[in-house]
């Protein structure tokens, strides 16, 4: 599968949430309740939640972080580890990304198919 990109989106492996959430995934879905089908929407393998603004995505990326995630390698060649922020509009992530894919305002996991496309509004 798939999901859909709009504005600035923080995109998760499912597999990391599984890893390194409290609680793991059935505690994700159940923090983020009130927000699936609104900026939160997820396929088999990414967690995507949204934002407008450089501000608001980085309020999320610092809320991932305090919860244990790896955001980003401090190397002289920066990339997102845990987590990835994908800008859509001016072509993709905002720093490299190794696991994921991105074409156009879509997003999949890389070497896996993509499939149905999960998002807000989508037929």
């Amino acid at each position: 599968m798939a999901i859909k990109l709009e504005f600035y989106d923080l995109i998760v492996p499912i597999k990391n949430i599984k890893k390194k959430y409290k609680g793991g995934w059935k505690q994700c879905l159940k923090d983020h309740d009130g927000l699936i089908g609104g900026r939160v929407w997820y396929d088999e393998n990414l967690f995507r939640n949204g934002a407008m603004s450089p501000t608001d995505i980085s309020y999320l990326v610092d809320w991932w972080s305090e919860k244990g995630f790896e955001t980003i390698d401090q190397s002289d060649s920066p990339k997102w580890l845990d987590l990835c922020v994908v800008q859509s509009t001016f072509g993709g992530p905002t720093k490299p990304c190794d696991w994921i894919v991105v074409k156009g305002r879509t997003a999949h996991l890389k070497n896996e198919p993509i499939g149905e496309l999960v998002g807000s509004e989508v037929s």
